[in-house]
């Protein structure tokens, strides 16, 4: 009974808040350095194991990563610590190989340049033993190949060492322990032949072509399989998987676009919010991604703050959505910035497909695909900078788009905010994580000491959470924030707690 009991009772017991410490960096700069504006991250992703990191930067190049703390042994760290292997004590991943994805170009028609850099990257199916992504640009999708290939090399020059090489200069046996030259027809050996030199009839017997064998050394090549081009009229800002393996979507601020991989040059519209009258524009598309489960299901986010859930089996044409995610705006509350602050900047779906997390410019919210009427649990990033959105609207930083993710077991959420700070929030209804962390070697010396505990509107059936709302004004510990140093991006590991965020050109990452 008593076990019956203790088993009852453990789902109401929230999970402690994790400590996290840091793993590794990788470009790490050092005191004053002045960072390349192409050197700049502006993608990270997982891949589905978890053993690959891909990051894209503002050059147009895509960076690989690999884990090394259990390639020796396979299977996920906590599959290992159950087999009792020894583990390192923290996850470890190593550079693997680096590509130039994009390159700049200009679209002559409209006068207008294309950049180079990475908006989104996203993992495709391995297979056999090679990896596939997909990286892109404002304008081009790219399908990448990456595999091991065994270096071909000339072993020797399959030349007899007792006759004459054909042109006499410059090769010599590798049979031969003697560095020596031989000139054609046996001359002597350092004696090159004259300018009437001729080639007598026939040619020379004895030249045969370089023997070309295989080494058990190997390279990393990266192949450009397909290109997905010229079918995006305005920026794209999202690309995501099908979980079918066969499609995936791209969407631009009017238009969502369905490709199949292995089909490059055609495309179908499956989302256009385009009004006949660009006058008549009122909210423009901000980000799409597939149901992680349904391959009929997606989901994209408006500047106007709402998330339409769209089932590709109603109509080709999918304009009306099966369900419409918003939060009422409160009665009195608008103001000049209310829309621009409301304009989600990303969305991703929860591993188990039930829940979506939005960020906007100041929250992080979290929905449930069966409830519409209202987020479930709202998490305050950087509620004290609301008296400053008037400074944050004349340096442009209102516009930044911060991306957020959910841990694998969606017990967490997080997202970054200014001067390389970013946090991790509890999502369970009695927990009150809400810890801040910045990227550097020592990231919890901004750490909130005594995290604001969640209040809940009794009035509100949805029972939302609001929770990690600061002092106003300053950070946690009383420091002045830095607009100029902004965590954009960052990624969660699929099974464990592990985060990898950009900041600036520097990649780290924490473990918890």
């Amino acid at each position: 009974m008593n076990g019956g009991d203790e088993v009852a009772e453990a789902p109401h017991v929230p999970p402690q808040p994790l400590e996290w410490k840091f793993s590794q960096v990788f470009g790490e700069r050092t005191a004053g350095e002045e960072v390349q504006e192409v050197d700049i991250i502006s993608a990270i992703e997982f891949d589905r194991s978890g053993d690959h990191l891909a990051t894209g930067d503002r050059g147009g190049r895509v960076v690989l990563f690999e884990r090394t703390d259990t390639k020796d042994h396979g299977g996920s760290r906590r599959d290992l610590e159950r087999m009792g292997y020894p583990i390192s004590r923290h996850p470890e991943f190593r550079y693997k190989t680096e590509f130039q994805s994009h390159e700049p170009e200009f679209d002559y028609l409209k006068s207008l340049e294309i950049e180079e850099k990475i908006n989104k990257i996203r993992w495709c199916q391995t297979t056999n033993g090679a990896l596939f992504l997909l990286s892109t640009n404002d304008k081009t999708i790219k399908y990448w190949k990456v595999q091991e290939k065994k270096v071909k090399k000339i072993s020797e020059m399959n030349v007899d060492p007792s006759k004459a090489i054909g042109n006499g200069s410059i090769a010599s046996s590798s049979n031969s322990s003697i560095g020596k030259q031989y000139l054609a027809n046996g001359g002597d050996k350092y004696d090159l032949p004259s300018n009437d030199f001729s080639i007598p009839p026939g040619g020379f017997p004895s030249l045969r072509l370089p023997v070309v064998v295989t080494c058990d050394e190997t390279s990393l090549m990266a192949s450009c399989r397909r290109v997905y081009a010229h079918a995006h009229d305005y920026h794209i800002n999202s690309i995501s998987n099908n979980s079918d393996g066969e499609t995936f979507i791209s969407a631009d601020d009017l238009r969502i676009n369905l490709w199949n991989l292995e089909i490059s040059n055609q495309s179908f519209n499956i989302v256009d919010v385009k009004p006949a009258n660009m006058e008549d524009l009122t909210e423009v598309i901000t980000s799409a991604e597939f149901h992680p489960g349904h391959c009929n299901t997606l989901a994209y986010s408006s500047s106007k703050g709402s998330i339409r859930l769209i089932d590709l089996r109603q109509s080709a044409l999918c304009d009306s959505h099966a369900k419409l995610f918003e939060e009422p705006e409160a009665p009195g509350s608008r103001s000049f910035f209310t829309e621009i602050i409301a304009s989600i900047s990303d969305i991703k779906f929860a591993r188990d497909g039930r829940h979506i997390l939005s960020r906007d410019y100041m929250t992080l919210k979290l929905w449930d695909i069966n409830m519409d009427s209202g987020p479930v649990a709202t998490f305050q990033v950087h509620e004290h900078l609301r008296p400053k959105l008037c400074d944050l609207y004349e340096n442009d930083s209102i516009f930044d788009k911060f991306e957020c993710c959910l841990s694998g077991d969606g017990l967490r959420v997080a997202t970054g905010s200014y001067s390389n700070l970013f946090r991790v929030f509890g999502c369970n209804l009695e927990s009150t994580e809400a810890t801040t962390l910045e990227a550097s070697k020592n990231p919890m010396r901004r750490q909130v000491q005594t995290p604001s505990r969640p209040s809940r509107s009794l009035s509100s059936i949805t029972r939302v959470v609001r929770r990690g709302a600061e002092g106003p004004g300053v950070d946690a510990n009383g420091n002045s924030f830095d607009f100029s140093t902004k965590l954009l991006h960052l990624a969660w590991h699929p099974t464990e707690n592990s985060i990898a965020c950009a900041a600036a050109n520097s990649l780290y990452m924490y473990y918890a």
